[in-house]
């Protein structure tokens, strides 16, 4: 008698959840298995890649990762049209660092100047991250999201002090949240039920459960991020059928293997090797835990993780 493989059904499928508008537009989500379990189910959208593009120059970032940039860091919306033609970026993940108000506190009006210079400069949809302070981002995204109307941009991170501010600014000008927690299950659903209370369709909504690297926290976010799957799809939780963005490119080039020179650990080889695959490997972790949308630096490691992805879901 031949072997059958037990297969499991599922009783869930995530949202699927449309960033952009007109012919930009990109939808996410949608998959009614585990990630690449296409044996089991399908995924309607495959994991998408968004490059990081910040509104200051950012400091602290290794020779690495700033190398590819360095015409254009001075110029976010050159910077974000370079992501776009030459590194064939899905999305633009803008994060207004220059907004925090322990660094450059730059206000909502410069931030929004920014984001509409960046939208006149690109074609394909835009992330719109805040400094992650709750308190100045309320001010900076309710500023960004009227600028933005029309252009259907995510806005975030949406948090449990600031939730309530930053909704209203996507449900009054058409835009998608990102709701933000720290690597919980529980956690994460509760604020989708406090974020979808104020109005807002749920099919405007993603999940941001906080993201560790390699190395520091990744066993962790993929083992809540394993259940927030299983909370969609096995027990056809509503509350959790979001698709899922992880904030990795900075979380990845933060740590000492990546950074270190090899004048300081001759051991661990070449240093643009060993940050690219850095943050390489975080990034199909989390694609594998289920990941939707990717944030990521460097170009080498966009490409790589691409090819992982096709590899994965085509065979080729």
């Amino acid at each position: 008698m031949a072997f059958v493989a037990p297969l499991e059904k599922y009783m869930g499928k995530i949202r699927e959840v449309t960033i952009g508008s007109g012919n930009s537009q990109i939808t996410v989500g949608g998959e009614n298995t585990l990630p690449f379990y296409l044996f089991e189910g399908e995924m309607s959208h495959k994991p998408v890649i968004a490059m990081e593009v910040y509104d200051v120059v950012p400091e602290g970032w290794s020779e690495v990762a700033l190398e590819p940039f360095k015409d254009v860091i001075n110029d976010p919306p050159a910077w974000a049209k370079k992501c776009q033609d030459l590194y064939q970026a899905d999305l633009i993940c803008l994060q207004l660092l220059g907004t925090d108000p322990t660094g450059k506190n730059r206000s909502p009006d410069e931030a929004a100047e920014t984001v509409k210079s960046v939208l006149e400069a690109i074609s394909i949809p835009l992330i719109v991250y805040g400094s992650g302070n709750v308190e100045k981002d309320m001010e900076v995204l309710k500023k960004v999201a009227q600028v933005a109307h029309g252009g259907r941009i995510v806005l975030g991170p949406a948090q449990e002090d600031n939730y309530k501010s930053i909704t209203a600014a996507a449900l009054g000008f058409d835009h998608v949240v990102s709701g933000q927690t720290p690597i919980d299950v529980n956690m994460a659903k509760q604020l989708n039920i406090l974020i979808t209370n104020l109005g807002i369709d749920a099919q405007r909504v993603i999940m941001d459960p906080s993201t560790g690297a390699l190395g520091y926290g990744l066993e962790y976010t993929y083992s809540v991020m394993e259940r927030d799957k299983l909370a969609a799809l096995q027990q056809n939780d509503a509350m959790m059928q979001m698709p899922l963005v992880c904030n990795l490119g900075r979380e990845a080039w933060r740590a000492k293997e990546a950074r270190a020179t090899e004048e300081d650990e001759s051991s661990w080889g070449d240093v643009k090797k060993r940050g690219i695959l850095w943050e390489a490997l975080t990034a199909i972790s989390l694609g594998l835990a289920g990941a939707n949308i990717l944030i990521m630096r460097h170009p080498e490691a966009v490409k790589l993780v691409r090819r992982v992805i096709d590899l994965l879901i085509e065979g080729e």
